[in-house]
């Protein structure tokens, strides 16, 4: 992975609210995988082999005249970003009973502590969607569960699962950075029961009691068969990516595959849905 080359962009944002959130969605959408909020704005990742000169043309926030947002833009060895995770990642704590820090962050009086290097894996905990997903897992029963975790990112969704008493659990991203951070981070945290899986929807073979699929739009329409089809009956799926303009059409998609709405949870307009099967 050492030669693999990033683009960041360096946005800098005014007013930072909603545009940051925005702007992150539209950036996820035109293939950036990683993200980093800042005072100014947001630092936004993409490998340099996906990357191309019109790679902004679509960002239609770019052209708002709500708000003031500039960019500078290079190359950045991705053996450099340790350094500024170390300079950038701040640990957070959920609802006081979740804490989500890197190895060099002091231990927190939390019930559950987890120990991530997140590198360029999206899903720090930092975001509102991962915030959210830590919510639901926090107050939902998931002794015994067999558990997936869709678009794993980090594999914090799947390590705090097995906290709580999940197993097995399967944790899923397609991109390979992802994968590979998500394999360190659960053995960092002395995880035993979580199987980290390189792929898509694709590579679906097993049921489930509980599916977590934090991943956008587009994607979460198109795998919800793929998803329903792994479901328990009676089983659980937490959805989040979106936002409070998407839960129609989200909604829609999980009534036409008889899933019933249950719960809705709402952060700075991103959104997470839970539904019951």
């Amino acid at each position: 992975m050492s030669n693999i080359i990033y683009i960041g962009y360096y946005f800098k944002v005014q007013p930072l609210q909603p545009a940051v959130e925005i702007l992150i969605a539209e950036l996820g959408y035109a293939g950036f995988e990683s993200f980093v909020e800042n005072e100014d704005g947001v630092t936004a990742y993409i490998q340099k082999e996906e990357w191309n000169e019109a790679i902004l043309e679509d960002i239609q926030i770019l052209n708002s005249n709500e708000f003031e947002i500039t960019y500078t833009f290079e190359e950045i060895e991705q053996t450099n970003w340790n350094e500024e995770w170390e300079k950038n990642f701040s640990p957070i704590v959920v609802d006081d009973v979740c804490a989500v820090r890197a190895p060099f962050h002091e231990k927190f009086n939390t019930e559950y502590d987890i120990i991530i290097e997140p590198k360029m894996s999206f899903g720090t905990g930092h975001h509102e969607t991962t915030h959210m997903m830590i919510q639901h897992i926090l107050k939902n029963d998931f002794e015994g569960k067999s558990v997936l975790d869709m678009g794993c990112g980090t594999g914090v969704l799947a390590i705090l699962a097995e906290m709580k008493g999940a197993n097995p659990i399967d944790a899923i991203d397609y991109d390979n950075w992802c994968y590979l951070n998500s394999l360190e981070n659960v053995e960092r945290n002395n995880c035993k029961n979580i199987t980290v899986i390189e792929g898509d929807a694709s590579v679906l073979k097993n049921k489930y009691d509980i599916i977590i699929a934090n991943i956008n739009r587009n994607i979460l329409m198109q795998d919800m068969a793929t998803y329903v089809s792994c479901l328990n009956e009676k089983g659980v799926l937490f959805l989040s990516g979106f936002y409070n303009d998407d839960i129609p059409m989200i909604q829609k998609e999980c009534e036409k595959h008889l899933l019933k709405f249950e719960e809705k949870l709402e952060r700075n307009n991103w959104v997470s849905l839970k539904f019951l099967n």
